[in-house]
């Protein structure tokens, strides 16, 4: 994949040279990657919880299994204020998000086999180190049991969370009990980036449907399959949601640029030092306007801080972030890459799957994005239902993984038998909850962890 650049043009005197408009809108046009160096980057979110009480991990918890994870295997410590905040590894790394939820964000990959590897590597390490300390990790979407969660000391994700649980009644639960995966993938041209965009979309709310894994809210059913995806519908609506812009005839890279330029900042980083910026305008900061840092004007890496504060069911920055599904167990995370790679790295899936969605409006999308998280497959849309939708997207991918020719279409059968039977795997757990386990979500701590 293409890698993240944060310097910007030099001046005359080697000095770094003001942004300008155009400088972030080639940003993304240096992004386009050629077709044979596509790569595949997955990354899952999980919750830590002690076995003897079934409670969140502390931060000193957390860090310790960092700290074991890093004499055992061989990963590279990174500290803020010598806080262990990270750990990083041939292109790897693991990070904390705002309640202690343990990120791995992978390296980039050629192949879905090579993904599946390293989250099999990863799910081993972290098992071993929490089989010596008494811990474990849910492999689900949402935490199923608790409100309380640690504060990790983490400056951006202080201040974040400060604005985001002021713009929506889920901001808090958002950044602090929701698990997904992310799927990152390439684009060759603005064309391309534009079609994965709308197809990426348009399509989330399928995504959500085939692997919502989040019934549970404080120890009881939700009512929804995904309590994941419902807390996006209310957090911060500047930077979240489907993004209808995307869908007019002259989006691209700098129509992207104009709206990324509008969503409110959270902070901008002085040196090692994260400064509030809540609610300011980065064109202001461009202008040397910014109020708290007067006469200071933004560096590239400060655009990337931009991007990485929106929060969009599909991401754009150089690459194209999907972040419509829960976490689950390591077939499950491979799937999602799966579907992803197929209907968006072939470009017969691809086409196919701008066809499907041609016609749909901005009102159809916000419903399905609305609407799937209660009813998931059973979600009605067009006289049908999602889970025949699902049936058509699974085998579009499908396709586009055979026509790879690396036997990677193995990886979509869980999705095949899910749009087959309509069960999704929420479903499954509710019978258990029902059933099995005499309603009584405790039991989730045994039998989905890692």
């Amino acid at each position: 994949m293409a890698d993240q650049k944060a310097s910007g043009s030099k001046g005359e005197n080697g000095e770094e040279a003001r942004l300008t408009k155009q400088d972030l809108v080639d940003f993304f046009k240096k992004a386009c990657t050629p077709r044979d160096q596509w790569r595949i980057g997955t990354e899952h979110e999980k919750i830590g919880f002690r076995v003897s009480d079934k409670k969140r991990l502390t931060y000193e918890e957390i860090r310790t299994i960092l700290g074991k994870l890093a004499d055992k295997f061989g990963w590279e410590r990174s500290f803020e204020h010598g806080n262990l905040l990270a750990l990083k590894q041939n292109g790897a790394s693991i990070t904390l998000e705002p309640g202690g939820q343990l990120e791995l964000s992978g390296a980039p990959f050629k192949t879905l086999h090579e993904t599946l590897e390293e989250v099999n590597n990863h799910i081993s390490q972290v098992k071993a180190v929490c089989k010596e300390l008494g811990a474990g990790f849910l492999t689900l979407g949402f935490d199923p049991k608790w409100t309380s969660s640690p504060t990790i000391p983490k400056e951006r994700h202080i201040l974040a969370s400060d604005l985001i649980s002021q713009k929506g009644e889920h901001g808090h639960d958002v950044m602090y009990r929701t698990c997904t995966v992310q799927v990152n993938l390439d684009y060759e041209s603005e064309q391309d980036m534009v079609n994965k965009m709308r197809v990426g979309l348009a399509l989330q709310p399928i995504a959500t449907a085939l692997f919502a894994n989040s019934p549970f809210y404080e120890g009881k059913p939700s009512g929804f399959v995904s309590y994941r995806s419902i807390t996006w519908t209310d957090t911060d609506p500047d930077r979240t949601g489907m993004l209808p812009f995307v869908f007019d005839d002259d989006f691209g890279f700098e129509k992207f640029v104009d709206w990324a330029l509008d969503v409110p900042m959270y902070y901008v980083q002085n040196g090692k030092e994260y400064v509030k910026a809540l609610g300011l305008d980065f064109k202001d900061f461009m202008a040397g306007k910014l109020e708290p840092l007067p006469g200071k004007y933004p560096t590239m890496a400060d655009w990337l801080n931009q991007l990485n504060s929106i929060l969009s069911e599909v991401r754009l920055k150089n690459i194209v972030e999907m972040r419509g599904s829960d976490n689950g167990p390591p077939e499950h995370i491979t799937a999602q890459s799966a579907l992803w790679v197929g209907l968006l790295y072939d470009d017969k899936s691809l086409q196919a799957a701008l066809q499907l969605i041609k016609d749909w409006t901005a009102e159809e999308r916000d419903a399905l994005r609305n609407n799937v998280p209660r009813t998931g497959l059973k979600t009605v849309f067009r006289g049908t239902t999602v889970q025949d939708v699902a049936q058509k997207v699974v085998q579009l991918a499908k396709e586009g993984l055979e026509r790879r020719g690396l036997k990677e279409e193995k990886y979509v059968e869980m999705l095949e038998d899910i749009a087959r039977t309509g069960m999704c795997p929420a479903d499954k757990l509710l019978d258990k909850y029902h059933n099995e386990w005499g309603q009584n979500v405790d039991k989730v701590y045994s039998e989905h962890c890692y």
